[in-house]
């Protein structure tokens, strides 16, 4: 019986795709984000083990909520690109309910056959652009970003339907230079539908005190109103929607 690793279940998430969501929390990430609220996600063996058929049946229990709103299911983390092949037949069962598949994921990936088969089954993405600059990517979040940039473009390239996700740190991601390049990036692709602004926060701050890790921003405040809207203007003025959630 086919099985993985999952953090956790909301079972009625209003903020990871279109209408109510079923979103599914898979365990394990290979990118070590500084700002990340979910810390305890991290470890791969974390977690608890979850089966395909215990999966679905939960979202067969919530299907009556959820089809009627136009939602379905997202599967985020954690990296659930780690869980491709698992994914691939879930998004499956979760399609023949009636229901939309959603991927929010960090786009750290090459396009293997289990990655290029999951996207055929997916609906629309979800994926977070946290610097346009490689190396002050790599100093933020441990990773480069160029994967993620061509994972974006491939995206584009196969018309799938996809959500940016930018991350407002003050002192971070908030350089008008930088956002420049990420709105000109953004723009260039054809597939987005809309750029939401998420807000750095430090509501993950305790879970890593709980795991003994220092946090990584100690110094860093959320943005101001101001600074936000001064993010989503470069944008809007690329011609990108911006959706505004703060």
């Amino acid at each position: 019986m086919e099985a993985t690793r999952i953090h956790a279940i909301e079972s009625f998430g209003t903020l990871d795709g279109p209408g109510i969501r079923f979103v599914v929390f898979f365990q394990g990430c290979p990118l070590r984000c500084k700002f990340c609220h979910n810390r305890d996600t991290w470890d791969p063996a974390g977690g608890r083990e979850v089966t395909l058929d215990e999966l679905i049946a939960d979202v067969r229990r919530y299907r009556g909520f959820l089809a009627p709103a136009g939602g379905g299911v997202t599967a985020t983390g954690g990296e659930p690109l780690l869980h491709a092949r698992f994914l691939s037949r879930f998004f499956a069962e979760v399609h023949a309910l009636g229901l939309t598949t959603a991927l929010d994921t960090s786009g750290f990936t090459r396009i293997t056959p289990e990655i290029s088969e999951l996207l055929d089954k997916t609906d629309i993405v979800l994926l977070d652009l946290k610097h346009a600059d490689d190396a002050l990517h790599t100093e933020l979040v441990g990773v480069s970003n160029k994967p993620i940039l061509a994972f974006a473009r491939i995206l584009a390239e196969r018309r799938i339907a996809t959500w940016i996700r930018y991350i407002v740190i003050p002192g971070h991601t908030t350089e008008t230079e930088h956002v420049v390049r990420a709105a000109e990036f953004v723009a260039s692709l054809s597939n987005v539908e809309k750029l939401e602004l998420l807000p750095y926060h430090e509501m993950g701050r305790h879970k890593w005190e709980a795991l003994g890790a220092e946090y990584r921003l100690n110094d860093t405040r959320p943005p101001s109103r101001g600074e936000l809207d001064a993010v989503a203007n470069v944008f809007s003025q690329h011609g990108v929607p911006v959706s505004l959630n703060y």
